[in-house]
């Protein structure tokens, strides 16, 4: 409006020429001529106001589209925050009871070492005027094993129990019916030297298995042992101690263990404590 009027006012002047003196003249065209120069310049800068606003409005929208898209990411984000919460106390709760089984494991598996180790120590007591060679008694994976040559208990291819073994078992015996809450494997072993007879014992697993048989029955029979604890059975050839290739070898290898361990249901106890899944 302003330029309007300033032109308005200008042609005004223009017409009044003859109304006016030359220097007015002059002043009122220097003035219109300024106007014009002004107004120009007034378009230039509206179109680069125009300008710098488009690309304005363009990043606006760049920067609220980048707003969006994070604002999605945060909440998705968020939601996942919650979920992974749950599965952390989840797991966090599976740790703890698992400690706690281990714990409890441990507990009853110290229990049984020391029990193990008080049961070996009472037998090799009890077998102390017995040479090394014929006895030897060991814990080894939490279980007591009693190796007894087979010179001390039988003859050579023979499965019937010598008299001079009586002693020995009796000793064994004792020791097994003061642990009356272990149970009791005996297992005969063999050389690799073949047997072949036609009458027991046929071959190794025969003699193996009928030796094992021989002392479980003189464990109850003579020294009362409970036969509901013992298992009896054979492993022939095919548990070496020792090379069969030469006689020392062969002669550790002919063998009859009787190997003390807790209950099979003293193990089951143990798995009812594991954690449930």
């Amino acid at each position: 409006m302003k330029i309007i009027k300033i032109l308005g006012v200008s042609v005004m002047a223009l017409g009044m020429t003859s109304c006016v003196s030359k220097k007015q003249y002059d002043a009122l065209s220097s003035n219109y001529k300024q106007c014009i120069e002004n107004i120009g310049e007034r378009q230039r800068e509206i179109q680069d106001l125009k300008s710098q606003n488009s690309v304005l409005s363009g990043e606006n929208n760049l920067l609220k589209s980048q707003h969006d898209a994070l604002k999605s990411s945060l909440d998705a984000c968020l939601s996942n925050t919650g979920k992974s919460s749950a599965n952390i106390d989840k797991l966090v709760g599976e740790i703890n009871a698992s400690n706690s089984y281990i714990k409890q494991l441990i507990s009853n598996n110290a229990k049984n070492d020391s029990l193990n180790m008080a049961l070996s120590n009472k037998l090799k007591r009890s077998l102390d005027n017995v040479t090394d060679d014929d006895v030897q008694v060991k814990v080894l994976k939490g279980v007591v094993m009693i190796s007894l040559s087979d010179k001390m208990l039988y003859k050579t291819g023979d499965y019937n129990i010598l008299p001079a073994a009586q002693e020995v078992l009796g000793k064994v015996a004792k020791v097994i019916n003061d642990y009356d809450k272990y149970s009791v494997l005996i297992e005969g072993n063999t050389d690799n030297a073949p047997l072949s007879s036609p009458n027991l014992p046929r071959d190794n697993w025969d003699l193996s298995a009928l030796r094992g048989t021989s002392i479980a029955k003189v464990l109850q029979t003579q020294f009362g042992v409970d036969p509901a604890r013992i298992t009896a059975g054979g492993r022939s050839e095919y548990n070496p101690k020792a090379t069969n290739m030469s006689v020392s070898g062969r002669a550790e290898n002919r063998r009859t263990e009787i190997i003390i361990m807790p209950k099979l249901d003293e193990f089951m106890k143990l798995m009812d404590i594991a954690p449930k899944k």
